[in-house]
């Protein structure tokens, strides 16, 4: 008898997954969509069961997301958004709530909800990691999610 080990796959297709895209710093957030819908469907999953909510900015994104967990129709939430740092402190603000907010609703819905808010010093580094040199954030919160999906099920089984 050996240790039981229990991960998630990403062979689950049987699953509703909601995405909430923040509209601020919409030519990142476009593209933070993009890679994960492209991620979504290149792991089996149809476009009628993919949901996409847009919020107006990061700030808004924990309570988007919750609002979407409520209504018990998705098996999880990737959070996508684009907070690029300034010149006043809001930065720091906005970073530490969208943060807090999606931990806490993490923990306490029971349903898995995936960071792929982008927190950079410039535009430059928002750029890269929304699909050139460092890969697409989004794509990757996606695939996170579908693996959470599967481990939370498995669990509970």
């Amino acid at each position: 008898m050996g240790v039981k080990i229990i991960e998630g796959s990403f062979t689950d297709t049987d699953v509703t997954i909601a995405l909430v895209v923040s509209r601020w710093n919409e030519f990142i957030t476009d593209r933070l969509k993009e890679g994960a819908v492209h991620a979504l469907r290149r792991h089996g999953i149809p476009e009628d069961q993919i949901t996409i909510a847009y919020c107006p900015g990061a700030y808004e994104i924990p309570l988007t997301a919750q609002t979407l967990i409520d209504t018990d129709s998705f098996d999880g939430v990737a959070c996508l958004g684009a907070v690029i740092r300034g010149a006043t402190p809001h930065f720091d603000y906005v970073c530490n709530a969208v943060n807090n907010g999606i931990n806490q609703l993490n923990l306490s819905s029971g349903k898995p909800v995936t960071f792929g808010v982008l927190t950079t010093d410039t535009i430059e580094q928002a750029i890269e990691r929304s699909g050139t040199k460092a890969g697409n954030k989004g794509e990757e919160a996606a695939v996170a999610l579908l693996e959470m999906v599967s481990l939370i099920n498995k669990i509970k089984q």
